[in-house]
């Protein structure tokens, strides 16, 4: 049965009858049913497996959900990959029927390469097409989790002002209710404060005192004193008028500094909603050329706002920009991408705590360079070796696709750039070096491999 098994794997079918003999007496049968897993992502790879019968879903964890990567039979050979690689299992391979598999030992896999190109080859061939076919599945849910990650900055973003226009309006109906209750004499109606509304808070006490001492309520006076009122004014607009007069009148201020407070945050949480569109739209190049001439500042800074939410609790950002710094040929929205994989994963090296420096400067005469540098705890050197290969990852399994940087790498190498990366305990950079003019042949990054 074994031997049958193994001459119907496509892989084996050019490899001599002696070889494979000797292959199907080192085979170990398995017995699965259905539900069992036969691979789990992110265990050590020792051996790889041929499907007798039965069948198999492959598939590869992304947060809380599963990516289907495959459905395989008969004749199938899986976890060879990771298998020939020694290395961590990058998918789950489960029964959906009861099967039988045969396990082969990683030894015996390498003493049969050892043997002849035939199986060698049978393998890279495998392998290849194993490879195209699940980049090119991570590479649409590296694009969607792109799109969360910008989806969840909006939605965090946005939240804030549209609750501070929401809490505004609400108190504006009733400030502006309370205020048309009171009838102040008609030249007060024209009268605006001439002082300083930028107290510090010392000040600002002691000026809340003095008019509280003048009107007898504290609350109306420190929305006086926030409007910009000083004592004096206030002394000389009450001067024709008794105690009750009075207090009425700086009841009516008092209001009407309130409902100009309410109007000015309305403004101000909508003038936040007005940037923040704009960021997502210039991020994007919406309604825009693919191919232009653009600032990486205005990228750097538009990305910084898409991320502000990750960024704002614990993480001081600092940016040198040269102010000459020229603009360059390049295709906009695969920039940014870099820049938000970069940025993105800075915060999560920091833990959302630490320092996040980014510098923009020409480089020579046909070059600018991009920095982006971060506190967290470095990179080990057996980790940055790989750290632009495809599906590497430190990250646990369903966290990471590994292939952030290895796209981010293959977009700054399409536009004629390179990438590098220095990093010691406390410290990361990646540095982006990009010409001003996209090389000749250059083509936008494709889905595929």
């Amino acid at each position: 049965m074994a031997l049958d098994a193994l001459r119907a794997t496509p892989i084996f079918a050019e490899v001599p009858l002696e070889q494979l003999e000797r292959l199907a007496t080192q085979a170990i049968p398995m017995s699965l049913r259905e539900g069992d897993f036969l691979i789990n992502e992110g265990d050590q790879a020792d051996d790889l497996f041929v499907v007798v019968s039965g069948e198999f879903d492959v598939t590869k964890r992304s947060g809380t959900s599963e990516i289907p990567l495959a459905h395989v039979g008969p004749g199938a050979i899986q976890g060879e990959l990771a298998a020939l690689e020694r290395g961590k299992r990058m998918a789950s391979v489960r029964a959906v029927t009861d099967a039988e598999v045969l396990r082969i030992p990683y030894e015996t896999m390498r003493d049969l390469l050892s043997g002849g190109p035939d199986a060698a080859l049978g393998i890279i061939r495998t392998v290849i097409g194993r490879l195209r076919g699940l980049e090119a599945t991570l590479r649409q849910r590296e694009k969607l989790a792109g799109l969360g990650t910008l989806a969840a900055g909006l939605a965090h973003e946005l939240n804030n002002p549209a609750a501070a226009i929401r809490r505004s309006v609400e108190a504006l109906d009733e400030a502006i209710a309370a205020r048309n209750a009171l009838h102040p004499p008609h030249s007060l109606t024209l009268l605006r404060p001439a002082g300083n509304v930028h107290l510090d808070a010392m000040d600002r006490a002691d000026a809340v005192d003095e008019i509280d001492g003048l009107i007898g309520d504290a609350e109306m006076a420190a929305a006086l004193v926030d409007a910009g009122w000083t004592e004096d004014e206030l002394r000389s607009a009450f001067a024709d008028m008794d105690a009750t007069a009075a207090r009425e009148a700086a009841a009516w201020l008092a209001a009407t500094a309130t409902v100009e407070t309410l109007i000015g945050e309305v403004r101000m949480a909508g003038d936040r909603i007005s940037e923040i569109v704009g960021a997502v739209k210039s991020y994007a190049y919406l309604d825009q050329a693919p191919v232009q001439r653009i600032d990486v500042r205005k990228g750097l800074d538009d990305t910084l706002v898409i991320l502000r939410h990750k960024l704002k609790a614990g993480i001081e950002v600092t940016r040198h920009y040269d102010p000459d710094l020229p603009e360059i040929e390049a295709w906009g929205s695969e920039l940014n991408q870099v820049w938000t994989n970069l940025v993105d994963n800075a915060a999560d090296a920091m833990d959302g705590k630490g320092a996040l420096s980014i510098r923009a400067e020409r480089l020579g005469a046909d070059e600018v360079q991009v920095s982006i540098c971060d506190t967290g705890p470095g990179i080990p050197p057996e980790v940055a070796s790989k750290i632009f290969e495809p599906f590497f990852t430190t990250k646990p399994p369903g966290i990471g696709s590994g292939l952030g940087l290895h796209i981010s790498h293959q977009v700054v190498v399409r536009h004629g750039g390179r990438i590098d990366l220095e990093t010691e305990p406390g410290k990361t950079c990646f540095i982006v070096a990009l010409p001003l003019t996209l090389p000749a042949r250059a083509q936008p990054t494709s889905p595929e491999v």
